[in-house]
């Protein structure tokens, strides 16, 4: 879906990475490494998109770090296009529609990151139809084109192991 709207690949990346999840930020060398492309290539994309005002630049030393703009009027709909863009609107909607009482949903490690490794890792706190869970992950799977790895905990104990969990990379989804 990016790559139509989107010519560059770094571009692309920094967009799932910056806007999947607003709250990363990053610094130019650790991009550069991740996208394994050159620091000039992400730097010109970086300054493309701050220029734009789509990213925030924040100096801490000697390194700039970037991050999604919240406040800019298109944020809403690039961080949706994002997200739709990896199928995590569809993860969420059909957990909550039809998996029984969902109290919170969480999408762990990489794609919290903003990686598109592929693989899917979630959470989800709450007291879940155990028959459906299965069908659930099958059809989800060919709808998005990337495996899920689910984990079902219920809310006693997720509060008891709250820390190990959010000491993950994580974002909260619902």
């Amino acid at each position: 879906m990016l790559s139509e709207l989107f010519s560059s690949k770094t571009r692309i990346q920094l967009l799932l990475k910056l806007f999947l999840n607003p709250d990363v930020s990053c610094y130019l060398r650790e991009l550069a490494t991740e996208f394994a492309v050159s620091p000039n290539a992400v730097k010109e994309e970086l300054d493309s998109l701050t220029e734009a005002g789509y990213l925030e630049k924040n100096k801490q030393g000697r390194s700039l770090f970037f991050r999604a703009n919240t406040k800019h009027p298109i944020f809403p709909e690039l961080h949706s296009i994002v997200k739709k863009s990896l199928g995590i609107d569809r993860v969420v909607e059909d957990v909550r529609r039809d998996l029984g009482d969902v109290h919170a949903v969480y999408i762990l490690d990489d794609y919290a990151l903003g990686k598109d490794s592929g693989l899917i890792d979630l959470l989800i706190v709450g007291e879940v139809k155990a028959d459906r869970l299965g069908e659930y992950v099958r059809l989800t799977e060919g709808k998005i084109r990337r495996k899920l790895r689910v984990m079902v905990i219920g809310e006693d104990e997720f509060e008891d192991s709250k820390k190990t969990f959010l000491g993950r990379p994580h974002w909260k989804v619902v």
